[in-house]
């Protein structure tokens, strides 16, 4: 995987760089400064393995563009997530450095800014919803880990409600290193696809549902209550879904090419 710690590495080995000069890089990988509101810290998928993404909920549109810029020449991608139309406006505006490209999701309201192709790291991540109201927070979590370089399996609409849609699912999620099942209403789906697989899964409840135990307090109690082993993360978590299942996937990915 390319990344700017690699590239700097590089650049070492070669005697393209001094040593005092790569000392004086590494100390900047912490963070970087933009303007007077915010710190990016594009060296996260170096440090971790899960690249930084930027939300931009409470952003102003003009701010937005500033950091995704700044994040895209640092880090070479940036996900930006939760974006409203005044600020899909402004990326579409922006004035992106050449060789680099811009992609919207209008389900998921997630924009990608990357220089570059798109590679395969080799990690293979499966992602599930029970209904089709599930489906922008299950995207949430495909093209995140998509980004992070693993190949995605998608199947939605198979909740319980109809639970012999499942099974012909499954069958073609066996290969998978991870799961992600998102779920609202009462959020039976990942427990039930936990009891059936040997795949980590993830669930990720949704918003949806009504009443007592709606907006997704039903369906991520649920979860937290399952008898089957699964992991958790928070209401409309997408991000934070496909995150965990990219960084378990590619772990897997580099075990297989030991």
């Amino acid at each position: 995987m390319n990344t700017p710690l690699r590239d700097l590495l590089k650049k070492l080995s070669c005697q393209e760089i001094s040593v005092e000069e790569a000392v004086r890089q590494v100390r900047m990988l912490s963070y970087n400064q933009v303007g007077e509101i915010a710190k990016i810290d594009p060296w996260r998928a170096d440090r971790i393995g899960v690249p930084e993404a930027v939300l931009a909920e409470g952003k102003t549109a003009e701010g937005l563009v500033e950091i995704a810029l700044a994040h895209l020449n640092a880090a070479g991608s940036v996900i930006i997530t939760r974006v409203s139309q005044p600020q899909l406006e402004a990326l579409r505006c922006a004035s992106v450095p050449e060789g680099a490209s811009f992609s919207w999701s209008e389900q998921a309201r997630i924009a990608l800014l990357r220089r570059g192709e798109w590679k395969d790291l080799g990690g293979r991540v499966g992602v599930l919803s029970a209904g089709t109201a599930d489906i922008p927070v299950a995207e949430e979590a495909r093209i995140t880990a998509e980004e992070m370089g693993c190949r995605i399996t998608c199947d939605y609409d198979v909740g319980v409600a109809g639970i012999h849609r499942l099974f012909p699912t499954l069958e073609r999620m066996r290969s998978m290193d991870a799961l992600v099942v998102a779920a609202g209403r009462e959020g039976t789906l990942p427990a039930v696809v936990a009891g059936l697989v040997d795949a980590p899964v993830i669930g990720l409840p949704v918003s949806t549902g009504y009443g007592a135990g709606g907006k997704g307090q039903a369906a991520l109690l649920s979860m937290l209550q399952s008898c089957s082993v699964l992991a958790v993360v928070n209401i409309d978590a997408g991000f934070v879904a496909g995150a965990f299942a990219g960084k378990i996937a590619l772990q897997r990915a580099w075990e297989r090419r030991r």
